[in-house]
């Protein structure tokens, strides 16, 4: 069974290889798609990723604490302990999903006082 799982692990990673986009350590704007944009976009891109790393954090804890809940077996404080993972993760997620929606406001305010499209 360790071998089989073995086998396949390699043979995924693999397989998932071939969809990984690597950087470029010579010219990282052009594979980053980054060449040819302007700041503003630049800008909204990367915040944008990083809100993005920041919202699968809080997803994976949220997963984290719902886990740690079930597996609580009805002990009192595996269950408070779980459930302030669970709020934390729930307001972290709440507060990467308004940081978003003030970059898409700010950027399209700053695109239409600019003038610049």
């Amino acid at each position: 069974m360790k071998k089989i799982l073995q086998g396949l692990t390699v043979v995924g990673g693999l397989l998932t290889a071939q969809y990984a986009r690597a950087v470029s350590f010579y010219d990282p704007s052009s594979s980053l798609g980054l060449s040819t944009a302007d700041l503003v976009s630049t800008v909204t891109k990367v915040i944008q990723w990083v809100l993005g790393l920041l919202g699968l954090v809080a997803v994976i804890m949220i997963i984290i604490g719902g886990f740690r809940w079930m597996t609580a077996g009805g002990n009192e404080e595996k269950v408070e302990a779980a459930k302030k993972i669970l709020t934390a993760s729930i307001i972290g997620l709440i507060i990467v999903l308004l940081a978003w929606a003030i970059v898409i406001f700010a950027t399209g305010t700053l695109n239409n006082t600019s003038g610049v499209s």
